[in-house]
């Protein structure tokens, strides 16, 4: 089968495809960042891109995602497109993931500080040069200055030299007492290590001094495995039905966390062979995927992961871009598929100290629940989807420039776009907001049905009934105009968007409400509802409330936001050794719930997929 080139603008790069392959294959290859919300199955149509030379016939997906005037441009689904011709293609801006997000780094920010206890110890030593009065071995001469110290094959091969390079003055570099390195000159104020929050859609990194307990960089992408799948149950089945899933998988994740490693000692200017550690936090599937371990077990009952302990693995073997003899660490989990993101969130929340009853939610692809009460700490997962992130709406997208991130009705349509600049789509905040506001107007009704034309209230203002429509095949509400967007075609959000982010919302809700009963408590018996997540600290409490995502029988003024804990957690065991400890302790003291085998989590879950009727809200809409 001959090879086809394929050449993308307006970069001009080329990548060389067998014939017979999918664009999208091409798009990945040449490393431009387009998004696959559906996992390649034409559904979503976000991944167009406009074909200049040797314009393919349109199939039944991209017929389905665009409308006659796009085809007739050239515009075809990267996904669905096969390769038959050399091809010129150009990616518009309004298909690409932006490299950067608005939500980058946790709450804790510079809180965590310089541990007492860091895992990296650098040390700068003068050592007496051998003589025959002073004959003593190399490791020896180092012991009587630092202690103890152990060393792998690799280290013990290149110490002579090192030592003798440097004069035997140098800096001495301890993990976790084993001697990784001898560096020439004081270099102790150069010590770093790398933290991620691996999510399901997202990646979060950040690069931190464990000299001075400063974080110095940060950034975030889409997480490549996207392609193949919205959730980890997808992800999982490619494993199990191709026998290049899991290398496929593995290596994608793997290439995406080296290029944010590599913006992110960029960003800093520092030396990558002064970067010692990375902590990983992420779910459990996750947490497999880095390591490059099948998690083809969690797609059978009873759910078992490989591991449950911490992990401290060379990172040489995962094939981590840090300096050669550093460390990955990869966090424990609880059990079945609530991971180390959860033991991340429960480390940093402190919720394990309370004395009053108190709940965690962090919200993403999949949805964990923490609750504390009488000094019992159970938790569960619920699958909700990437509806939250945007992944699966049809305007959606996650919080970058060009996102809408705030949603108001009043009068008529108010939005606010990240970056200030014309909108691309919508984040997860404002679809909780959007939400929130055609179920106050009566535009949504509380069994996810959005009405149109002489359905909708007679008191409803023109400048929001002229936003209600019906679309070619279902109901649409017009969050910005063709005029008003970045793309000329009209930010939409449909019917069937609308009951996606109903089902997100019953699996929260059906597991917040399981977790209360299975400790006896009520809503309002909470003393404090932790929300968590990437996008957490933008969500409007009274939106999340009014639409069902935050329950309604506690005091608005007790649920705080407190941002990205998975990545928080992450970052602090970089920082301590103690912290690693604890979150080991945590995750074996922590009862995992799994909701399918509660009795109640079917009737929980029917009653959550309604959106909570007008009445149950107190005058103010908050509940």
């Amino acid at each position: 089968m001959s090879e086809k080139t394929i050449t993308f603008q307006p970069e001009g790069r080329k990548v060389h495809v067998p014939e017979g392959s999918r664009l999208g294959d091409a798009v990945t290859q040449a490393g431009i960042p387009l998004e696959f919300s559906c996992g390649g199955k034409g559904t979503c149509g976000k991944c167009r891109v406009q074909v200049l030379v040797n314009l393919t016939e349109p199939n039944s997906a991209d017929k389905a995602a665009l409308n006659a005037d796009e085809l007739g441009d050239g515009i075809r689904l990267a996904c669905q497109t096969v390769i038959t011709e050399s091809m010129t293609v150009e990616v518009p801006k309004t298909s690409r993931l932006a490299d950067t997000g608005q939500i980058l780094s946790a709450s804790g920010g510079d809180s965590d500080g310089r541990a007492d206890d860091p895992p990296v110890v650098k040390q700068y030593i003068e050592l007496p040069t051998p003589t025959l009065e002073d004959d003593s071995p190399d490791l020896e001469r180092i012991s009587r200055h630092m202690g103890d110290v152990t060393v792998d094959a690799s280290m013990l091969r290149e110490l002579p030299v090192l030592l003798r390079e440097c004069g035997f003055a140098g800096t001495a570099v301890l993990l976790d007492g084993t001697l990784i390195g001898f560096e020439p000159g004081d270099t102790t104020m150069a010590n770093y290590a790398v933290a991620f929050d691996i999510g399901t859609t997202t990646l979060v990194g950040v690069l931190v001094s464990l000299h001075n307990g400063h974080e110095l960089a940060s950034t975030s992408r889409m997480n490549p495995q996207t392609r193949y799948g919205d959730d980890v149950l997808a992800r999982i089945q490619l494993v199990r039905e191709n026998e290049q899933g899991l290398q496929n998988l593995n290596e994608g994740l793997i290439d995406a966390i080296n290029g944010m490693i590599d913006e992110l000692i960029e960003q800093a200017h520092v030396d990558r062979a002064n970067v010692y550690e990375a902590t990983f936090a992420g779910n459990t599937t996750m947490l497999h995927l880095v390591a490059g371990v099948s998690p083809a077990a969690l797609g059978e009952i009873p759910f078992v992961p490989v591991m449950r302990r911490s992990l401290m693995l060379p990172a040489e073997a995962l094939n981590v871009a840090i300096h050669p003899r550093g460390r990955a660490v990869l966090f424990p989990v609880i059990g079945g598929f609530v991971g180390g993101d959860t033991v991340a969130g429960i480390l940093v929340s402190g919720i394990a100290d309370s004395s009053d009853p108190t709940m965690l939610l962090d919200i993403g692809t999949n949805g964990e629940l923490v609750i504390r009460h009488e000094g019992r700490l159970l938790a569960t997962s619920c699958a909700a989807g990437p509806a939250f992130e945007g992944a699966t709406v049809s305007s959606g997208m996650r919080a970058t420039v060009g996102a809408i991130e705030e949603v108001e009705l009043n009068g008529g349509v108010h939005i606010k776009v990240i970056g200030g600049v014309r909108p691309t789509g919508l984040c997860g905040s404002a679809l909780i907001d959007l939400t929130a506001e055609l179920l106050r107007h009566g535009i949504l009704t509380s069994e996810g049905l959005m009405l149109v034309g002489d359905d909708l209230p007679s008191a409803l203002p023109a400048g929001i009934r002229e936003r209600v429509r019906m679309g070619d095949d279902d109901s649409e509400f017009i969050v910005a105009t063709a005029q008003e967007s970045a793309s000329g075609r009209p930010i939409v959000v449909t019917g069937r968007d609308f009951r996606d982010l109903q089902v997100a919302t019953a699996a929260i809700r059906a597991g917040v409400s399981i977790l209360l009963k299975q400790s006896g408590l009520e809503p309002n018996d909470l003393a404090q509802f932790l929300v968590a997540g990437a996008f957490g600290n933008y969500i409007r409490g009274h939106n999340g409330q009014r639409m069902g995502l935050l329950p309604h029988g506690i005091d608005p003024d007790k649920i705080r936001f407190i941002g990205n804990a998975s990545l928080w957690g992450a970052r602090r065991v970089a920082f301590s050794k103690a912290a690693r400890f604890r979150a080991d302790q945590l995750a074996r003291s922590t009862l995992h719930v799994e909701l399918s085998r509660d009795p109640n989590f079917q009737m929980e879950y029917v009653e959550a997929m309604f959106f909570p009727r007008e009445e149950t809200l107190t005058s103010d809409g908050i509940g």
